[in-house]
């Protein structure tokens, strides 16, 4: 087998045994560690040389550049693990490797190659070193029962979901025999009928958002208020509101607005937004230094005194953006448990009532509300207020039955 040129990648073979290849990332330069090791890489064991091992190798040189460019953007990358699982010929959990190596896998959304991984977690202690081809459906059976007491029916939703992607993509790929790991149509798990999550169904009213942007600028959480009152205009889901970043920041005659394709589909949209929003952001913007047009432009408060050393803002992470809105939402409505994510929500359920179309909708909120049952299902839960437009339209149609004359009984 010829040699390949990869980044960091090296392979060791000893007299009489089979070469072996390694991720071997530079973690110390002059006696002091890099920055590599101070982000928690080391070596890789990548298994026996050749696509397999390569494939590894390739997927952590892809984790070190995402990691170089969230620091870049001022992000904090995530820890990596420290060992790459080497699973055995044949298994599920090598055809999932195999197939995270592929071009295909690379082209995912982060979020999307997150929510494979998520569902994974719970696959890998069970089924990762099986041949899928002997699973049954006793045993799909009781994995699931089991998940659906452990962790709930969200969980194993997302499961069983990633569960039959996986069986599919299995199913197209060859073992090293030759052979498939398993027959696309021959899915076991299909003998199982899922139990489907209950919608969220919560949302804000346009007041209850005004105070909870006030709220945070007069705790000092400029960033997020200006980030509440963005997210509350565009529609935008929290992930693409504390990403946005001034490039993305353009202005048309009737003002300011985003033009962004969102992080989970890449779908385009327009964040448009209120003249008081518009005011709240300019007012933010100005407290800030001059950023890189691709910096994210919402951040954390910081601080300059009180116990340990001083902090300066940072852009959101997911974590901090989530911290500190609880933190606003205790002080404002106490007990609440309502989320930021809830926003998105309340935005259609207002639109829905002021009978927007749903086109219109589905270029608002970045996707395909118009003609998918599972996300109005999410979006537009039951309202009483959008039922009683029916009633107002059977009272019109009443009316002109009785003109026409077609009312006779």
């Amino acid at each position: 087998m010829g040699d390949v040129k990869i980044r960091y990648y090296v392979t060791r073979q000893r007299p009489g045994a089979r070469k072996w290849g390694y991720w071997a990332p530079c973690l110390a330069r002059g006696g002091k560690p890099t920055l590599m090791a101070k982000l928690g890489f080391k070596m890789v064991d990548c298994g026996e040389d050749g696509p397999y091992a390569w494939a590894i190798a390739h997927q952590w040189n892809e984790r070190w550049d995402i990691a170089r460019a969230k620091l870049a953007k001022g992000e904090t990358p995530e820890v990596p693990a420290k060992m790459e699982r080497i699973f055995p010929a044949g298994s599920l959990g090598e055809a999932f490797a195999r197939f995270r190596g592929t071009k295909t896998w690379l082209e995912k959304k982060p979020r999307t190659r997150e929510d494979w991984l998520r569902g994974f977690k719970h696959i890998d202690p069970i089924f990762g070193d099986v041949d899928p081809k002997t699973v049954s459906l006793e045993d799909l059976d009781s994995w699931y029962a089991a998940l659906l007491a452990a962790v709930g029916i969200r969980e194993a939703h997302r499961a069983m979901k990633i569960w039959r992607a996986l069986w599919r993509i299995a199913g197209t790929l060859k073992t090293g025999r030759g052979g498939k790991y398993c027959e696309r149509d021959q899915d076991p798990s299909l003998g199982i009928r899922r139990k489907t999550p209950k919608p969220r169904n919560a949302i804000w009213f346009e007041g209850e958002a005004v105070r909870l942007v006030k709220r945070a600028w007069r705790m000092r959480f400029r960033g997020l208020a200006a980030a509440l009152a963005v997210a509350w205009d565009s529609m935008l889901s929290p992930v693409d509101v504390r990403t946005l970043t001034p490039a993305q920041l353009r202005r048309d005659a009737r003002g300011p607005l985003f033009t962004l394709d969102r992080t989970k589909t890449g779908a385009p949209a327009i964040a448009t937004l209120s003249k008081r929003t518009a005011r709240l952001l300019e007012g933010y913007l100005a407290t800030l230094p001059t950023l890189h047009p691709d910096a994210p432009i919402f951040r954390t408060r910081g601080h300059a005194a009180g116990p340990g050393r001083p902090r300066p803002p940072v852009p959101y992470t997911a974590d901090t953006l989530g911290d500190d809105f609880r933190a606003v939402r205790e002080a404002e409505f106490p007990g609440d448990t309502r989320q930021l994510m809830d926003f998105r929500r309340s935005g259609s359920v207002e639109a829905e009532a002021g009978e927007a179309d749903e086109r219109g909708l589905a270029k608002k909120m970045g996707n395909t509300i118009d003609r998918n049952r599972a996300l109005r299902n999410t979006y537009l839960p039951p309202n009483a207020t959008v039922v009683r437009l029916t009633d107002e339209a059977r009272v019109r149609g009443r009316r002109r039955l009785r003109e026409s004359g077609n009312d006779r009984k």
